[in-house]
C-alpha cells in the first residue's frame, strides 16, 4: 500500500501535482514551502508547513514526498530540493497521470513524473526526479539521467541519451540517436540534429555548434 504524500513547493507545478494526486485518490497531507502564493485554488485547503515542521510531524518511514518544484533552464532548485530531502532519508513518489501512456517495458526511477498526455515508449529509462511534462514524448530506448526536464510538447526520437540536469524546451524536437550532455539546454521550438555538449545551449536559429 502506498504511503501518504506531502508535496514540496506551493507554485504552479505543485498545484498541477496536487490536482493529479487528488484525482488518483492520494490527496496530499500538506505542503512544505516558505509561503503560500495567493490565487492557487488547488492548494488552498492544504496545511502549509516548514521543513522543520515536516520532520517533526512525519518520519521518512511514514510519508513519501512529491517534488512540486518546477524547473526552468539553468535553474537547479528542483534538484537541490530533491537531494536535500533524500539525504534526510525521505523517499519520493513516482507519479504518472492517468492520461499519460507509459509502456510496461519502460523504466521510471523514484521521483520521476509523467504528466497529462505524455508518452514514454518501450525501452525508455527515465531517471530519478526527472519530469516528462504535459504532452511531451519520449520514444523507444531513450535514456534520461536524473533531474532532466522534458518540457510541454517536446519530442525525443528514439535512442536519445540525456545527461543529468539537462533541459529540453517546449515543443523542441531531438532527432534519433543523439547525445545531450549534463546541464545542456535545448531551446523551445528548436530542432536538434547533432550531439550537444554538457553545459551548452542550442536555440531555435542555430545550425551548428552548441554555445554556452
Amino acid at each position: 500500500m502506498s504511503k501518504p504524500v506531502v508535496v514540496l513547493g506551493a507554485g504552479g507545478h505543485a498545484a498541477v501535482l496536487v490536482d493529479l494526486l487528488t484525482e488518483q485518490g492520494r490527496a496530499p497531507l500538506a505542503l512544505v514551502a516558505p509561503e503560500r502564493p495567493a490565487g492557487r485554488e488547488a492548494l488552498a485547503a492544504l496545511p502549509l508547513l516548514s521543513e522543520a515542521q515536516l520532520q517533526q510531524q512525519w518520519t521518512p518511514q511514514q510519508v513519501e514526498l512529491v517534488n512540486g518544484i518546477g524547473m526552468l533552464p539553468g535553474d537547479s532548485l528542483r534538484q537541490r530540493v530533491f537531494e536535500r530531502f533524500s539525504a534526510l532519508g525521505y523517499g519520493f513518489a513516482t507519479l504518472v497521470c492517468d492520461s499519460a501512456r507509459v509502456s510496461r517495458f519502460a523504466r521510471l526511477a523514484p521521483g520521476s513524473q509523467v504528466l497529462s498526455g505524455a508518452i514514454v515508449q518501450a525501452g525508455a529509462e527515465i531517471g530519478a526526479n526527472s519530469l516528462i511534462n504535459t504532452a511531451a514524448s519520449v520514444d523507444h530506448d531513450c535514456r534520461l539521467a536524473a533531474h532532466v526536464h522534458i518540457a510541454p510538447g517536446a519530442r525525443l526520437c528514439g535512442q536519445v541519451q540525456i545527461g543529468e540536469g539537462a533541459f529540453v524546451g517546449a515543443n523542441a524536437t531531438v532527432i534519433q540517436g543523439l547525445t545531450i550532455g549534463s546541464e545542456a539546454i535545448v531551446g523551445a521550438a528548436s530542432l536538434l540534429k547533432q550531439d550537444l555538449a554538457a553545459q551548452t545551449r542550442w536555440s531555435l536559429n542555430m545550425t551548428g555548434g552548441g554555445h554556452g
